[in-house]
């Protein structure tokens, strides 16, 4: 199981999670991948998005300031 990392900061909506998407497609089942982001909807982007796609979101963790890093589960 392998972790990917994407940094989108400076990158606003929808970019963030067609990012995650595109990803999404190279990841195996079992991998995660770490998003940053500092789009003021990032966050609730990230989580319509897993809903959707019944993808487990593992945690999301914010900096005290404007990023906020999410953890997906695939």
């Amino acid at each position: 199981m392998a972790n990917t990392v994407i940094d989108a900061c400076g990158m606003r909506c929808p970019e963030p999670v067609l990012k995650i998407a595109i990803k999404s497609a190279e990841l195996p089942a079992g991998d995660t991948l770490e998003v940053v982001g500092d789009c003021p909807t990032f966050e609730k982007d990230v989580r319509a998005w897993c809903q959707r796609l019944k993808k487990p979101l593992l945690w999301v963790r914010s900096d005290g300031g404007s990023k906020v890093r999410v953890q997906i589960q695939f």
